[in-house]
């Protein structure tokens, strides 16, 4: 997490400096005029790119599918609206990456494999991603001896091939005890 806060934060950094160098190369009316130019043309890209997204939302829905792809799309784009409002070159040219869907694509790739599984495993225990633990029990640390562990049937474990755990009880341990005991 601390990662992801030190990169946000070295974006303001890089868009400062590169403001600072760009006026003093071309002058401050051209740069401010960039800034304006790119947030604006970006924010119409973000606009329609939206509308487009929604309408898939729309037709997924319709169809009674799950429209995850769209609304991680949905989500870039909102972040991509956030980079285009902040003045900036830098923020800018990273709300254009997210704009783009050519771009788009690899970033909702990375983020899928990365922030939502992980998440998502973490909060089912595996269970809607398929990474279910089937070794045995959790937290069973015992060690697997020949002929353990192989081919179909329980693992080791209670009940296991090497039946250390198994025990046979007679039919009196069944017994819970007389209706004057239960009474008690």
């Amino acid at each position: 997490m601390l990662r992801i806060i030190g990169v946000l934060l070295l974006i303001p950094i890089l868009d400062i400096l590169l403001l600072v160098v760009l006026m003093g190369v071309i002058g401050w009316e051209v740069v401010v005029l960039a800034v304006v130019l790119s947030a604006l043309v970006g924010l119409l890209l973000a606009r329609a790119e939206g509308r487009h997204t929604l309408r898939k939302i729309q037709q997924k829905l319709a169809q009674g599918e799950p429209p995850t792809d769209e609304l991680l799309d949905a989500a870039l784009l909102l972040v991509a609206g956030g980079f285009l409002l902040t003045p900036g070159l830098v923020t800018d040219a990273v709300g254009l990456l997210l704009v783009v869907p050519l771009t788009r694509y690899p970033v909702r790739l990375a983020v899928k494999r990365w922030v939502v599984v992980p998440y998502v495993d973490a909060k089912t225990g595996g269970f809607a991603t398929g990474n279910v633990y089937v070794g045995g029990f959790p937290g069973e640390g015992g060690q697997q001896g020949p002929g353990q562990g192989q081919g179909p049937g329980p693992g080791p474990g209670p009940g296991g091939p090497g039946g250390e755990d198994v025990h046979d009880l007679d039919e009196d341990a069944y017994d819970i005890g007389s209706d004057d005991d239960r009474q008690r």
